[in-house]
C-alpha cells in the first residue's frame, strides 16, 4: 500500500513539473527584442494574419484574425478566429494576455486555457500607423505577420519576411493565409 502511495505521489510530482514546464513557455527567443515604446491603445482592435509558421492549433484555418481589447484590470483580451475548411465552421479561441514587464514593452504572456500560457512578443511594428506587426512566440518555431488589412502590400510583406529571416526564423516554412469568402472542402450539409 505504501508503495502505491509513493508511486502516485511521484506521478503527481511529475505531472506538476510538466505543467510548470509547458505552462511557463513565455520567454523571448535569443536576440529577439520586443518593441519599445509600445502603445496598447493603438495596438488594440482587429488584425489579419497574413503569414504564419504552421502549428496544429491553426492548421487548415483561413481568414484568421486576432482581435485585442483592453480590460479594466490592465490585461489584454484576445480573440483569435479562423475558418476551418474541413468542418465548414468558424473556430474561436478566447484568451487573456498580461504584460511581462512594463506596459510600454510589447512582451506579453497569453493564456487561452489555464494553466498553459505562451509568449507573445511584437519585435517589429509599423510605429507610424500600427498597420503591421511581426510577432514571435517563446521560440523561433512561432512567427506571425499581422496587418490591419487582409490585402497587405507584397513589397512590405517581402521586407518583413527578410527581417524575420535576419532574426533567425525559418521563413521558408511560412504559410500565406488566405482571406476572402470562406470556402469548404466538403459539402456543409455533411458536417451537421
Amino acid at each position: 500500500m505504501q508503495n502505491s502511495v509513493n508511486v502516485l505521489r511521484r506521478l503527481g510530482e511529475i505531472f506538476v513539473g510538466l505543467l510548470l514546464l509547458v505552462g511557463g513557455c513565455t520567454g523571448t527567443p535569443d536576440g529577439v527584442v520586443p518593441v519599445s515604446p509600445f502603445d496598447a491603445q493603438r495596438y488594440k482592435g482587429e488584425w489579419f494574419e497574413i503569414m504564419r509558421l504552421d502549428h496544429s492549433f491553426e492548421r487548415g484555418l483561413t481568414n484568421v484574425t486576432a482581435t485585442y481589447t483592453l480590460r479594466d484590470d490592465g490585461s489584454v483580451g484576445v480573440l483569435n478566429r479562423g475558418f476551418d475548411r474541413k468542418t465548414c465552421r468558424w473556430k474561436d479561441a478566447d484568451g487573456r494576455a498580461v504584460f511581462q514587464g512594463g506596459k510600454d514593452t510589447a512582451s506579453l504572456s497569453v493564456t487561452f486555457f489555464w494553466p498553459f500560457s505562451g509568449g507573445y512578443h511584437v519585435f517589429a511594428l509599423d510605429q507610424e500607423d500600427y498597420g503591421w506587426a511581426l510577432v514571435s512566440g517563446p521560440s523561433r518555431n512561432y512567427l506571425w505577420l499581422l496587418a490591419r488589412r487582409p490585402d497587405f502590400a507584397p513589397n512590405i510583406r517581402s521586407h518583413l519576411v527578410n527581417m524575420a529571416r535576419h532574426a533567425g526564423f525559418p521563413v521558408n516554412e511560412l504559410i500565406l493565409v488566405e482571406h476572402g469568402k470562406p470556402a469548404c472542402t466538403l459539402d456543409a450539409s455533411t458536417t451537421q
